[in-house]
């Protein structure tokens, strides 16, 4: 059942002290990391702030710094047995770690002792990971994502020929701790590491493999043309040659060494028994 009734989804409403820093939160790239005793401080005031306002979890979990990837997720799509189908089996303490993400006012909190409660908090972060992953690609995930690619929340392609081309976000396996996010170029399709160390350190998983792509077929019309502009490099105002090394040891089959050398060091590894060429 619902927690507290029909409480307005506006989310982000109610300022919470943890959320005062956001000014700067534009450049929140390695500089201005506050050590870690700071950290945790903040940490706290904005859980406190979490309970006592009438602030979500949820809510709460995405206006952390470094969540700025996460959309919030519908809480009538997590009460929905059949959207968690197979977490269960992924999250430890999961009944718990479910409650928390839903506010659901637990009496036994009581008797998980610091350590076990340390665990449901991850549990949680990890349960609404995975879950956010699913909520993504459907219709309501989508336009909630929509709205921070079209503000760039995600970040904008490096690439010189994209010209400020906004990112999406993407993992690289459905499956928790394999690899953190990277963000997608719609416009040169290249992956990047997401320009913030905070953002860059969230599990790819969350994610996953399917959004960007899916989202793109979805909606057609926001596909960017590829750049037009390539990059030709110059020295001294002269194109480079194709056939010199600069070129033909960027391909994939470029040798690394010339081809003597290479016969030679062919020649010993089959002397010693072992296996030269393909397997």
């Amino acid at each position: 059942g619902g927690h507290h009734g029909g409480v307005d989804p506006r989310g982000r409403d109610p300022l919470m002290p943890g959320d005062i820093e956001d000014p700067e939160e534009e450049d929140d790239d390695e500089e201005d990391t506050p050590s870690e005793e700071e950290e945790e401080e903040e940490e706290d005031s904005s859980e406190i702030s979490a309970s006592d306002e009438d602030g979500s979890w949820i809510a709460w979990f995405c206006g952390l710094r470094g969540n700025e990837f996460f959309c919030e997720v519908d809480e009538d799509y997590i009460q929905d047995d059949f959207n968690l189908t197979g977490l269960n089996g992924l999250v430890p303490y999961y009944d718990y770690a479910l409650d928390m993400v839903l506010d659901v006012e637990m009496p036994m909190e009581d008797s998980l002792t610091e350590e076990q409660q340390e665990i449901v908090e991850s549990a949680a972060e990890m349960l609404y990971g995975l879950i956010h992953a699913r909520y993504i690609v459907t219709n309501r995930g989508m336009h909630a994502m929509y709205e921070k690619y079209r503000s760039a929340s995600f970040g904008r392609c490096p690439h010189v020929f994209c010209q400020g081309q906004p990112v999406l976000p993407v993992g690289l396996s459905d499956l928790p701790r394999n690899y953190t996010v990277n963000v997608f170029c719609p416009r040169c399709h290249g992956l990047f590491f997401p320009k913030s160390t905070r953002q860059a350190n969230i599990d790819g998983a969350y994610f996953g493999t399917t959004f960007p792509h899916l989202y793109l077929m979805t909606h057609p019309e926001m596909i960017p043309v590829r750049p037009s502009q390539q990059y030709v490099p110059r020295v001294y105002g002269f194109k480079i040659n194709q056939s010199s090394l600069y070129f033909r040891n960027h391909e994939d089959d470029a040798p690394m060494m010339n081809n003597d050398s290479r016969r030679n060091s062919r020649a010993t590894r089959s002397r010693q028994g072992g296996g030269g060429g393909r397997r």
